[in-house]
């Protein structure tokens, strides 16, 4: 038998169903014997859900109100009555077993998997496996309508049913329509068996994938065994999220076997970004519809991803991790910061009894440097999630004189991980190495106290340059040229605040006045008056608060993140772009007497994919590309500071190296403290304002006692 099944939720409708992660409000059910070609009664069931606001869409389809649905049950206790129901229609009809058929895949897998998921209860085998009225009337009539192209109306239509929507209730039609269809399928012309029913897996399935030599074959010769279509990149997910959280999140669609590829940074972390493989192109065609669907508190983003990413990321192993990942279904555990000396024993006993790894010793994997050295990271395998749980709970207890960390891990990021401590650089590296220098312009960001900028805090991160001149209205002709200044994160993506340069502070005033809590979008932003000088020290990587400010950690052009030691040749920018690509002056000019006299030019570079990533933001009111705080933004090479030095006779460093910065410095640390820890070190003599120009800001972070600079 089947049950014809058809839903609706208080969203979108049609191809768009379950793409806005509304609830279910409404299921229309009937049996269908394929035998007999009897029917039994036909059931509709509201649901209550737990946000009642229907769309204008869903109101004006189904005529469903708020008011109707409240009185309805929850979708737990309807679909217990969907079972009971089901049973007692069969065995009127003398059956006992049956398939659901649905109009497409949405309802199953879009809307039903995800919700029960999403609220903690778990649906009954029958939803696991059902039928696609579409696939499956396309197969008794190939010369109808592509299956992405049918509806219950053009295969009503192309059979010549006459029924007529506006004469019953909504899902009433639909459901009736869907059993004459049926019919039609199983009469003596056709005689349409239906025997393979689509299949929702039950679980994710973790596996491995290729060797090290396979590999890199792969990779030399270009060559792609991971289909393109199949492969998505989700992005923005927490930070301890495990293969399996992310298979929740795209419960009801079909993920390869260790399909699921959690993306690290170059020191082997998690950079919230993983790469999905899914069976098939339908499969990953409705994991995009999941763009921007919740994961917890936070919205996760989908994209396309190739197939040749995800063998970077999950196709690489060496002989040791094939050997540790060849028992298959184990759960993976990830410990960090064990002790450099620590032994398999230490790490079994601190496991203990109630937590023993699979294989004793062979189920323990230390990741080593490439000269040997360990990292102090380990993964452990267990036999059940049991004994995971119970590993679990040690997280942060102590081995040795150190905490431990453990987190879930996966087979990818096994592989992952020792693959890249065997090459020792990143499988895919986090930034790009062309520099691109671009000649300074002639304006520079206000660093005074006169309050002429104005601050929009609580931006939505889709805001663009338009959405804000939009926001502004009229005011808008009070901006200064080039100032519109988005803030963005350590990511290099939006941050919801905004800085902009109005032509007095009056001006600013007007504006903060008129805007503070107006609507962008779906939110309101705040907007406050401030000077230049706070709006610079937040570029800078500053916080700008109640409290008052807070410094950046570092306003030194020198200071910039490691790991940088070597630039390669300097990318050239076509004059066309430069015109529209020009970085403000980010620092503000030093309270010296020689500044005004003799300012030194500012030389910026920027990395060459982040002036394509962010280069529609100069489109209209130019601004930074990108801001300070994030790691795109690089000191100068040794040769482009010099020329700047030459050209102006002002001292600087003679050489990058000659500063460092400490960070992790205990709060109480002195001077005394610091020189003691560089004994046996050369260092500059306490006097060195004559060696770089000190403004009163940076000179206060100098002294700042959880962070010092030394020279």
């Amino acid at each position: 038998s089947l049950v014809v099944l058809f839903g609706a939720t208080a969203g979108a409708y049609g191809a768009k169903l379950g793409s806005d992660e509304r609830e279910l409000i409404l299921l229309v059910w009937q049996v269908v014997d394929l035998h007999s070609k009897k029917v039994g009664t036909l059931h509709k069931s509201l649901v209550k859900a737990d946000n009642l606001d229907l769309s204008d869409q869903c109101r004006e389809i189904s005529g469903l109100t708020p008011e109707g649905l409240g009185k309805a049950e929850p979708l737990d206790r309807v679909l217990q009555q969907f079972s009971q129901l089901v049973s007692s229609d069969l065995k009127v009809l003398g059956r006992s077993s049956y398939t659901l058929c649905s109009d497409g895949q949405l309802l199953i897998r879009q809307v039903l998997h995800p919700e029960t998921s999403k609220k903690n209860f778990l649906l009954s085998d029958c939803f696991y496996s059902f039928y696609d009225l579409r696939k499956e009337f396309h197969t008794c009539y190939p010369s109808s309508a592509a299956v992405k192209d049918q509806t219950i109306k053009t295969m009503a239509e192309y059979l010549g049913l006459g029924t007529n929507e506006a004469e019953e209730d909504f899902g009433v039609w639909q459901v009736k329509t869907m059993v004459a269809i049926i019919l039609s399928m199983l009469s003596e012309g056709c005689n349409h068996v239906f025997t393979e029913p689509e299949t929702v897996k039950y679980k994710y399935e973790t596996a491995l994938m290729v060797t090290l030599s396979s590999f890199f074959f792969l990779c030399s010769s270009k060559s792609e065994t991971v289909d393109s279509e199949t492969v998505i990149r989700a992005r923005g997910l927490p930070w301890q999220s495990s293969d399996q959280d992310i298979a929740r999140f795209f419960k009801g669609l079909n993920i390869a076997k260790g399909g699921v590829a959690l993306c690290l940074n170059s020191q082997g972390r998690r950079n919230g970004e993983a790469l999905v493989r899914f069976v098939n192109s339908e499969q990953r065609d409705l994991a995009l519809e999941r763009h921007k669907h919740h994961m917890g508190s936070r919205y996760i983003e989908v994209y396309k991803a190739t197939g040749e990413e995800f063998l970077k990321i999950a196709g690489g192993t060496s002989n040791e991790v094939a050997q540790f990942l060849s028992k298959e279904n184990q759960v993976i555990i990830r410990m960090r910061g064990l002790p450099f000396t620590a032994t398999q024993e230490d790490v079994l006993g601190f496991l203990g009894p109630e937590c023993p790894v699979t294989g004793g010793k062979e189920g323990l994997l230390f990741v080593k440097y490439p000269d040997g050295r360990p990292t102090g990271d380990a993964f452990v395998l267990f036999s059940c999630e049991e004994y995971a749980q119970n590993a679990l709970k040690k997280h942060k207890e102590i081995l040795g004189k150190r905490y431990i960390e453990l987190f879930r891990s996966t087979a990818a990021e096994v592989q992952q991980v020792v693959l890249n401590r065997y090459m020792s650089t990143p499988l895919i590296p986090t930034l790009p190495t062309p520099i691109i220098p671009v000649i300074p312009p002639p304006y520079t960001i206000a660093t005074g106290s006169i309050r002429d900028c104005v601050r929009l805090r609580g931006l939505p991160y889709t805001a663009g340059i338009d959405d804000i001149l939009e926001f502004m209205g009229d005011a808008t002709g009070d901006i200064k040229p080039h100032g519109v200044h988005m803030v963005l994160n350590q990511q290099g993506r939006p941050s919801g605040d905004a800085f902009i340069q109005m032509k007095s502070a009056d001006k600013a005033f007007m504006v903060a006045q008129k805007c503070h809590k107006k609507m962008m979008k779906d939110r309101y932003v705040e907007v406050f008056q401030c000077s230049g000088e706070e709006m610079n020290f937040v570029l800078m990587g500053g916080t700008l608060n109640r409290s008052g400010l807070s410094p950046p950690p570092c306003k030194l052009p020198c200071l910039s993140p490691p790991a940088y030691a070597a630039f390669q040749t300097a990318a050239v920018i076509p004059a066309e772009a430069a015109a529209l690509y020009q970085p403000q002056a980010l620092l503000p000019t030093t309270r010296t007497p020689q500044a005004s006299a003799a300012a030194p030019p500012t030389v910026t570079y920027y990395p060459a994919q982040a002036a394509q990533l962010y280069m529609n933001y100069t489109a209209y009111y130019p601004s930074p590309p990108v801001s300070p705080t994030t790691v795109g933004y690089i000191a100068a090479p040794p040769g482009a500071v010099a020329a700047a030095a030459t050209a102006t006779h002002t001292p600087i460093l003679p050489q990058p190296g000659a500063l460092v910065r400490m960070q992790g410095l205990p709060y109480n640390t002195g001077m005394k403290e610091i020189l003691s820890f560089f004994q046996g070190y050369q260092y500059a003599p306490d006097d060195y304002n004559g060696l770089i120009q000190l403004s009163d800001q940076a000179r206060s972070v100098l002294q700042a006692p959880k962070e010092w600079v030394c020279l």
